[in-house]
């Protein structure tokens, strides 16, 4: 469909609007920032147009905070929906799609969950097919995007399948945030090429680009100037260079005029200027310095813009299209929809993780491996503990249950980059629409859980647990395993929580070693909890209640006195287990080991609720 777009300026107050538009001459200041003091723009169907300002580009997509901003958006001359940004295809600058899976996959994938439920399989399949065709991706359909571990297509290929991750909705607009960056100069012309072609079919590109070579500018059928916000020219492409030459900057013969356009725009310009200083009506470089020096070279262009012929033409088309649409009412909410349910989303969303998971393996196997070598250095250290007083020792006192736990929690440092390493394929996937905040969060804690923590668990208890020598029952292995794993679950679940709005792994690391460290000194092995003082009884940390746990597990029943008269037993020795568990000040009843896994369990349902809560309400627009 083709779709007029336009900008248009009411208030000087950064305020701007897509669509249809009729542009304010007012140029009384309003307080507030000025990001954007005067964009006019008109942007016709079926046309490339280019904008050296990657913000402005946010803004026309609706993928900028609204807040600070006002005006009017229309979109074939009525308001911009809300949804904008779930009805258009937007391309970010860096590559957002999952490197594990196929190109088919990946738009599959998009497929699956932004075209409507309505829409048969078969229908979809169809549709990633033309997709693939039309980019010129058939070579590669079946190939991996690829990785830093995995080889993969190459950089153009990668820009088109982002390019048909938005192109499977056949959006009305297609915008796109500098999609040239990272390629060499052979790539980004065949990826304009292709961009260029997609236009000429009747689709509507909008894209950003920084200093294009001058093979890629003669592409642009309309280009867009702004200078800190402030638009200093919009019009033909092609006539762009004689609009400059006119106020008396001339491209020199081998000058790249895009390069030579923001040398003009920044104020540092190395053109030659017209030497016919005795023309009427045309500036020489002295002349045009001397005015930018009393008004500052940014105003001069502004004002040399508002009385050319460009200028006008865009102001009659505005006053056009706008004709009678004055009291059209403008929202200024941001709105995300969804084309499938939750049941969908969740489906491909968990399917994709896993797939993830399984075909980019080596995180999970280094971490069931690290556990199984820990396993085996925590026996061998414990080997075979014997029911006596030393038994007590290196089953309490020299730590082998507390080394346990303090495994469980530092192995469970590997979650604080689960959401850090796809913040930014969240944050796209989520404003596009693919699917819920709520989807995204319980696939990756089930499949983390799950592959990352349950299975580490169980391999760990399986080899330690029997090489320690502890309580030979099945009752108390099963306890025994649950303990362990309970842990990992409440440690997982609180680096979820301090990473969720962290961006750098490394920060996040630091504050969870902060956190482990100061559970250890609560847990009960450097300090007797019963003797502190108590405004600090409170500190219940998940180290304390896993160990306190697995020592009720494990002692209840215990005889450390075997053949030892326990009339002549020296005062103070703990000669059963019940003793020693009530010389720590842990019970040993049925509730009082439950109680411990009620805790744990209270603790990491508290941290994924804070976990969620921050990955709700991050900060997602630019």
């Amino acid at each position: 469909p083709s779709t007029d777009i336009c900008t248009h300026r009411r208030m000087m107050n950064a305020r701007n609007t897509y669509g249809l538009c009729k542009p304010c001459m007012n140029d009384g200041n309003t307080e507030g920032t000025n990001i954007f003091s005067l964009p006019v723009v008109p942007l016709q169907p079926g046309l490339m147009t280019d904008l050296l300002s990657f913000r402005f580009l946010d803004i026309l997509a609706a993928r900028k905070d609204p807040s600070g901003l006002s005006g009017e958006v229309l979109i074939d001359g009525a308001p911009q929906p809300p949804n904008f940004k779930c009805l258009s295809g937007y391309v970010v600058q860096d590559d957002v799609v999952m490197g594990t899976l196929t190109v088919r996959e990946n738009l599959r994938f998009s497929a699956a969950l932004r075209l409507p439920s309505s829409v048969k399989d078969k229908e979809k399949d169809k549709m990633v097919d033309r997709v693939i065709q039309e980019l010129g991706l058939g070579r590669v359909a079946n190939s991996k995007v690829g990785t830093q571990l995995i080889r993969g297509i190459s950089g153009g290929e990668r820009k088109r399948t982002n390019i048909g991750m938005e192109l499977i909705i056949d959006p009305p607009v297609l915008f796109l945030d500098e999609p040239t960056t990272g390629l060499d100069a052979s790539t980004a012309n065949s990826v304009l090429l292709l961009l260029k072609r997609m236009g000429n079919n009747g689709r509507n590109i909008i894209l950003s680009i920084h200093q294009p070579r001058y093979s890629i500018y003669r592409l642009f059928d309309s280009l867009t100037l702004l200078v800190n916000g402030k638009q200093v020219y919009h019009g033909p492409a092609r006539s762009a260079l004689d609009y400059f030459s006119d106020m008396g900057f001339t491209c020199e013969a081998h000058n790249n005029p895009a390069d030579f356009f923001l040398d003009v725009i920044n104020g540092d310009s190395t053109a030659v200027a017209l030497n016919n200083a005795d023309s009427e009506g045309v500036w020489t470089t002295n002349q045009f310095e001397n005015e930018s020096r009393e008004k500052g070279i940014e105003d001069k262009l502004v004002e040399e813009y508002r009385s050319s012929q460009h200028y006008r033409q865009t102001k009659a088309e505005l006053d056009r299209i706008v004709q009678g649409k004055q009291g059209m009412t403008v929202s200024r909410s941001r709105t995300i929809t969804y084309n499938t349910g939750f049941l969908t989303q969740f489906k491909w969303v968990l399917k994709r993780t896993f797939r993830n998971l399984a075909l980019n393996p080596q995180t999970s196997v280094a971490q069931v491996a690290v556990t199984l070598f820990l396993a085996l250095i925590v026996g061998a250290l414990f080997f075979d503990v014997k029911e006596d007083q030393s038994g007590i020792q290196n089953r309490y006192l020299a730590g082998a249950l507390f080394f346990i736990v303090t495994n469980q929690c530092f192995s469970s440092l590997s979650a604080a980059e689960l959401f850090i390493t796809e913040r930014k394929l969240f944050t796209h996937e989520y404003i596009s629409g693919y699917y819920r905040v709520s989807v995204y969060f319980l696939s990756k804690i089930l499949s983390d859980i799950l592959v990352m923590r349950t299975i580490p668990a169980i391999v760990f208890s399986c080899v330690a647990y029997f090489m320690i020598g502890l309580k030979p029952t099945a009752e108390a292995f099963f306890t025994f395993l649950f303990s362990v794993a309970m842990v990992a679950y409440t440690a997982t679940a609180m680096a979820m929580a301090i990473s969720a709005d962290q961006t750098v792994v490394a920060i996040a690391n630091i504050f969870m070693t902060i956190a482990c460290v100061f559970m250890m000194i609560f847990a009960g092995l450097l300090v007797n909890l019963p003797s502190i003082a108590g405004w600090l009884a409170w500190l219940n940390t998940a180290p304390r209640s896993a160990w306190t746990a697995l020592q009720g597990n494990e002692f209840t029943g215990l005889n450390f006195c075997q053949g030892l008269n326990s009339s002549v037993a020296p005062p103070g020795l703990a000669c059963t287990g019940e003793e020693f568990l009530d010389q720590q000040g842990v019970l040993h009843d049925s509730w009082g080991l439950w109680q411990n896994h009620l805790a744990l369990g209270v603790m990491t349902l508290v941290f994924l609720a804070i976990a969620y809560l921050k990955l709700r309400f991050i900060r997602k627009f630019t």
